[in-house]
């Protein structure tokens, strides 16, 4: 397609993009060579763009279906990556919409982008013209070209397909596409580092049995949501080292080895003055006790993972509270609050109900099992 009608398609996009796409649908397209679907793909294209990768939110990029833009990694998490790799020759064996593969492979010299599917490697081609980056593209699938591969590489990147064949998500490394496990061997035979983006449903124990050579284990969250998990394979003797990470937020970074967490005990105790609920990159690795010991806090009980202190500690991975337990019966009806319940009988609209109190406010409502029964706690979000 000639510049001038990209130029003529980027205004129509841009002239309807707070437009009703579903009337714009019934409409038929001012360009014949065009759909009004293709057309309308690239208005909500542009708006994903917007939040999800605003670097991408400029003139003359082309977007994919929607399918390709949710799996495509965010700016965030692709930016967050890139700081830990270089080298000289990378290669994305799954480059989908190519977010991951533009950021990791800025400290690289060679890149080389593997995707089976013919028009959203176009798509990618087109876009990193635009932004004045190179790369060798191949169309081609993955298991081919490993089958033909001369070549090796400073590091690998691959994000599994978690779907079957029905269009299911899976889970399990087994099932995702590649099987992990059954390549691992032949990602290492053409590269002494593997960098692999999971699902952040990943059960994280079922993964450090299944891959052999763990070096380290990212839980990537943006604004407290995992988007992902992510594992680094490279030769080593040591017990993987997970990191939690809390992106779009002022908390801090949270690191143990694997080891640690088994070799470590809770102390318990009732609710005191502050109360901390670890994030959930935190939680997503299962260092519970570990939390306890590395802070100097009391766990309420072995299945409420909240934390405690009569004295604030600073630094925690999480949100702290400055609380007060009170009576059920001190709850007034109308109250408002931000209800949370943890390993508590009722759930919060059920509270809601039976008390007659309302969402929101600057009060938190905690209700929380300790070893010594059920309490309502009262308090604030400390900054």
């Amino acid at each position: 397609m000639n510049q001038e009608k990209l130029n003529k398609i980027r205004v129509f996009v841009a002239k309807h993009k707070d437009a009703d796409l579903h009337s714009l649908l019934l409409k038929k397209s001012p360009f014949p060579e065009v759909s009004m679907q293709e057309l309308v793909q690239q208005i909500k294209g542009r708006k994903v763009a917007e939040k999800k990768f605003p670097f991408l939110n400029q003139e003359n990029i082309i977007f994919p279906p929607n399918l390709n833009l949710e799996q495509a990694s965010s700016q965030d998490t692709a930016d967050f990556k890139k700081q830990f790799f270089k080298g000289k020759k990378f290669v994305d064996l799954t480059c989908g919409f190519g977010i991951d593969a533009y950021f990791l492979s800025q400290n690289f010299e060679e890149i080389t982008l593997i995707e089976q599917n013919t028009e959203l490697l176009d798509i990618v081609k087109h876009n990193w013209e635009v932004l004045g980056r190179k790369a060798n593209f191949i169309n081609q699938k993955l298991e081919d070209f490993l089958k033909n591969n001369k070549e090796h590489f400073d590091l690998i990147y691959l994000d599994p397909a978690r779907r079957d064949n029905h269009n299911r998500k899976v889970f399990l490394l087994e099932d995702l596409s590649p099987n992990i496990i059954e390549i691992q061997e032949q990602l290492s035979d053409i590269s002494p580092e593997i960098l692999i983006k999971l699902s952040p449903l990943i059960d994280i124990q079922h993964l450090v049995s299944s891959l052999k050579n763990i070096y380290k284990i990212w839980i990537i969250a943006v604004k407290n949501e995992v988007k992902e998990v992510l594992v680094y394979l490279k030769k080593t003797e040591n017990q993987p080292e997970i990191s939690c990470i809390n992106l779009q937020s002022s908390e801090p970074e949270f690191h143990f080895n694997l080891d640690d967490e088994k070799h470590c005990q809770s102390e318990f105790s009732t609710p005191k003055k502050y109360i901390y609920i670890p994030n959930n990159p935190v939680l997503k690795s299962g260092a519970f006790n570990l939390v306890s010991e590395k802070f100097g806090l009391k766990k309420l009980h072995q299945n409420t993972h909240i934390y405690t202190s009569e004295e604030k500690i600073a630094h925690f991975p999480g949100r702290i509270f400055e609380t007060e337990e009170i009576n059920s019966k001190a709850i007034k009806k109308g109250e408002q609050f931000n209800i949370i319940t943890k390993n508590f009988p009722l759930k919060p609209e059920e509270i809601k109900k039976k008390y007659k109190i309302k969402d929101g406010g600057n009060q938190y409502l905690i209700a929380v099992k300790s070893l010594s029964g059920n309490h309502f706690l009262v308090g604030k979000l400390l900054d």
